[in-house]
């Protein structure tokens, strides 16, 4: 299971947590899109990576599948940074948690670019057709209720309640993502290529585990510390609740800044 739960350059501080109260409501309607996570593990020195890149653009940028809100995570692995390029959006983190993804799907290996649809299925990352048939069977399954809410510069709500039946115990993690980044390439497989990316995951962070014994209840503030080099406008982040048994993501929740 992944042990690291952040960068040494983490996006937030937490202002609160624990199930406290924050005024958030506690009741409300159903989302009118299913929430699903489709992250990539994809990297800058993988020669077949940028095809599956421009999948994940599309999916985020136009969000095509009816009833459904794509929720993009690409993640970096770091294990391609010693064929001749380093990826400056790579983290062990991610290969990490990419690793964890193989042991809880019993695959016999890892590769790029591989796309894992709500942590409960897995496809070739460039295969639009493929990729969208596992996001359309995962938003049928029961989900948590999530929300987000950003209440100012650098503040943000966050709630999590009503975990699925069968979940034991979940972590809550809070990504921040960025759009719009381009690299120049020198050097690897993509030598001399302008490589463009989507929902590149600047940060990750666990706020916590979830007790479904304890009501599975969660509400709390966080208070954001975004780096200089990343975009504002280009920003977005995302909650999302992973059964620690299985890795399966329950519930999720995105919002621009």
């Amino acid at each position: 299971m992944m042990t690291r739960t952040a960068w040494a350059s983490a996006a937030l501080l937490l202002a609160a947590a624990g199930p406290a109260q924050t005024g958030l409501a506690q009741t409300g309607g159903v989302p009118s899109r299913i929430p699903v996570v489709v992250e990539l593990f994809t990297s800058e020195g993988c020669s077949s990576c940028p095809p599956a890149d421009r999948v994940l653009t599309r999916l985020d940028r136009d969000q095509p599948i009816t009833g459904v809100e794509v929720i993009g995570l690409g993640e970096h692995v770091d294990y391609w940074n010693y064929e001749g390029w380093r990826d400056k959006f790579s983290s062990p983190l991610f290969t990490s948690r990419q690793q964890d993804y193989g042991q809880a799907l019993r695959l016999a290996s890892v590769y790029t670019p591989q796309v894992v649809v709500d942590g409960g299925a897995q496809v070739l990352g460039s295969d639009l057709d493929a990729v969208t048939r596992a996001i359309r069977s995962a938003a049928l399954a029961p989900r948590a209720v999530v929300r987000l809410r950003v209440i100012g510069f650098d503040e943000v709500q966050v709630e999590v309640r009503a975990l699925p039946q069968g979940v034991s115990a979940a972590d809550m993690l809070l990504a921040v993502t960025e759009n719009n980044l381009e690299t120049a390439v020198v050097g690897g497989e993509n030598g001399g290529r302008r490589l463009r990316h989507s929902a590149v995951v600047r940060s990750m962070t666990n706020l916590g585990r979830l007790d479904p014994k304890k009501d599975g209840f969660y509400a709390a503030n966080a208070r954001l510390n975004l780096r200089s080099e990343w975009n504002r406008q280009n920003l977005k982040l995302v909650l999302f609740v992973q059964d620690r048994s299985n890795r399966r993501i329950v519930g999720a929740a995105a919002a621009r800044l």
